[in-house]
């Protein structure tokens, strides 16, 4: 029988080099650990309890609080005062900048226990590629202001960042009510401008239906932070889940990993939201026609897993002329995203220069007229 009450201990994620002592990373070129100092690499082996299928968990048992501790881990966080971010960190760093907003903070020596992660999508691209990737996005915006430009080119390191993220699997089978409707026409005489004239007028018949739809949902994404602006993560999609690898800790060497700040069932009431827009889609095309209207939707979710994962963001924020700006970085593809900035001196510019075009050009055609 499996002990729910007591509490896992916090884990510490770090790999120290065979050779020197000094600490591996993650190094998404090789995908081995590499230690920065001696140089030495090894291979992550496909030890321990995170081997095997990334497996499915199931729903209803932990919003029941029912995992057992073997699911569940504790890190040390910190929570930025400025975003809330909650970031982990280990246990002998006492002060760092948060890496969503770049404010200064203290570590303090609180954990965080949380459901542990079942899959990771290692990282594939190195801070230099992702830093490559930034600059070539920040250069393709037209109005930014050069001094950002700069700064970001020469500026800081970039942080790597495992975002948590759940998936939602769900066997949903729905009966629905609603009418089908057929276009036909009708002609009618119409007087326009004195005249009388025929048109087709588009009229709809309708009828009574009702039906079922099923439809299986498997890996329905949802973000499980609220450190990054949501629009800014869902265009870092799509991730390439075909790739996620079981958790294992190696993978987060060198690298900072989020506390999820969405919980669980708050996480399946978005996923819900996804599959309904999706049930009513498919309602529309089952009932068919050439317009749909939906009366009543009754839908009955069978068996609901879940995974908790991590996705790799390679992240900058940069403080310039008192106001923060976040660029991130899909740790896989490279797609970038980011707080557009602007340049008042360029946006005047440009307008400057249209007017004096569209003077131009209505100088020489009034001339043409003479």
């Amino acid at each position: 029988m499996q002990d729910h009450d007591a509490p896992p201990q916090p884990e510490e994620h770090r790999f120290p080099c065979e050779q020197c002592g000094a600490d591996y990373r993650f190094d998404p070129a090789s995908g081995a650990l590499k230690c920065d100092h001696c140089g030495h690499a090894r291979h992550i082996t496909e030890t321990g309890p995170w081997t095997g299928a990334i497996a499915e968990q199931d729903f209803r048992a932990a919003a029941a609080d029912q995992l057992g501790t073997a699911e569940m881990e504790e890190t040390r966080v910190v929570t930025c005062p400025n975003c809330a971010a909650q970031v982990e960190f280990d246990g002998d760093v006492h002060a760092a900048e948060c890496p969503f907003c770049a404010t200064p903070v203290v570590t303090d020596t609180g954990t965080h226990r949380h459901i542990k992660p079942r899959g990771v999508l290692p990282f594939a691209l190195s801070e230099a590629e992702a830093h490559d990737a930034m600059s070539d996005w920040l250069g393709a915006l037209w109005f930014a202001p050069n001094g950002l430009k700069d700064y970001a080119r020469n500026g800081r390191r970039m942080q790597g960042i495992y975002v948590p993220y759940w998936t939602f699997d769900a066997d949903t089978r729905t009966d629905y009510t609603g009418q089908r409707g057929t276009h036909y026409y009708e002609t009618r005489t119409v007087m326009r401008d004195g005249k009388r004239q025929q048109v087709r007028v588009q009229k709809t018949r309708w009828r009574g239906v009702s039906g079922r739809v099923a439809r299986f949902f498997d890996d329905v994404l949802v973000l499980a932070s609220r450190s990054l602006p949501k629009k800014y993560t869902d265009a870092l999609e799509p991730w390439d889940l075909s790739a996620l690898e079981p958790y294992r800790p190696e993978f987060l060497a060198g690298f900072r990993a989020e506390a999820y700040q969405i919980e669980l069932e708050p996480g399946f009431d978005e996923a819900r939201a996804h599959m309904d827009a999706v049930i009513r889609r498919d309602i529309r095309f089952d009932i068919g026609g050439d317009a749909q209207r939906i009366g009543s939707v009754d839908t009955r979710i069978g068996a609901i897993t879940f995974k908790h994962l991590l996705l790799p963001v390679w992240l900058a924020a940069y403080k310039y002329r008192g106001r923060s700006y976040r660029f991130v970085v899909n740790g896989r593809t490279g797609r970038v995203q980011g707080e557009r900035p602007w340049s008042v001196v360029k946006i005047a510019v440009a307008v400057i220069l249209g007017l004096l075009v569209a003077g131009a050009v209505g100088y020489f055609g009034a001339m043409e007229q003479y």
